[in-house]
């Protein structure tokens, strides 16, 4: 299992204990309510499922060269790339996302861009890096034909 998954499974577990508390006192339609709507919404937008499918950082910078679109560097359980990801809705389809945690190359160029440290997301323009920006912005990068 990767870090990338201890977070949705904590929320699940710690979910099925809240809901389990809640049947055994007299509250089934409660528990089941809590654990579908709390727990496992929670779990499924810190995992990896809420973001688009993760490529290495090597065919980002190549993908990135032909078409011209951002390279978005991000970490599952990251709120603000959960709030990057949201923003941008469907346009998020037309970014090349790399997990930082699943790529050491990834990781590698997060840290080379700022100082040291894994600040995610970290969207690399036309080769220059972009700490946390607005998504309206990141949105704005796209060009109408891509």
């Amino acid at each position: 299992m990767t870090r990338a998954w201890i977070l949705p499974i904590l929320f699940l577990v710690c979910g099925s204990l809240v809901a389990t508390a809640w049947a055994v006192r007299g509250f089934p339609g409660a528990a089941v309510l809590l654990l579908l709507l709390m727990f496992v919404l929670l779990a499924g937008l810190n995992s990896p499922l809420a973001f688009p499918r993760s490529i290495s950082a090597m065919e980002a910078q190549r993908r990135s060269a032909v078409d011209g679109r951002p390279i978005v560097y991000w970490r599952a359980g990251c709120k603000y790339c959960l709030r990057l990801r949201i923003r941008l809705g469907r346009s998020a389809n037309r970014l090349h996302w790399v997990d930082i945690w699943r790529d050491p190359a990834g990781a590698t160029a997060v840290r080379a861009a700022n100082d040291g440290d894994e600040t995610v997301p970290t969207v690399m323009v036309a080769g220059q890096p972009h700490v946390n920006p607005d998504p309206e912005w990141v949105r704005a990068q796209l060009s109408p034909t891509t």
